[in-house]
């Protein structure tokens, strides 16, 4: 079996991506709406003390969801070209796994602590980052390499 030509994995990254924001994007809207959070009445401005929680489970903010409405946008944006797309998925990656460690390791009564995080966020931050990042890799056609000194 012959791996695919790096025309499609172009294509198939930028498709990805676009998958991945339009989710971004999707959490947004979910995240402001009272039938899929619970607390919805509590839900802060930003910080670490948010009551509400999407599908009972992750920690939102109108700041989080933002960020989340950004981050989607940005995607879809980036994903017209495939190093726009490539550079999304890498550098998105990256900020989702240092959002994770942030989510572990910053004491929540800390200023720095401006997102709401809660274990759930962290785990998802983590998979989210390593499964963009991978997908970037797996997808990224290699470049010819010369011979040339």
């Amino acid at each position: 079996m012959t791996p695919p030509s790096p025309a499609i994995r172009r294509a198939l990254l930028q498709f990805i991506t676009v998958v991945i924001a339009t989710g971004f994007l999707c959490l947004a809207v979910l995240g402001f709406m009272p039938s899929t959070t619970t607390r919805a009445e509590h839900l802060e401005l930003a910080g670490h003390d948010s009551a509400t929680l999407l599908f009972g489970l992750f920690q939102v903010s109108n700041l989080h969801n933002t960020v989340h409405l950004l981050f989607g946008i940005a995607g879809i944006i980036k994903a017209r070209y495939f190093k726009g797309a490539h550079s999304y998925l890498l550098y998105g990656g990256m900020i989702y796994l240092v959002l994770a460690i942030m989510g572990v390791i910053t004491p929540r009564n800390l200023p720095l602590n401006f997102l709401p995080l809660n274990t759930a966020d962290n785990w998802l931050h983590l998979g989210l980052g390593a499964t963009m990042i991978s997908l970037m890799l797996i997808l990224t056609p290699p470049t010819p390499t010369s011979n040339r000194l």
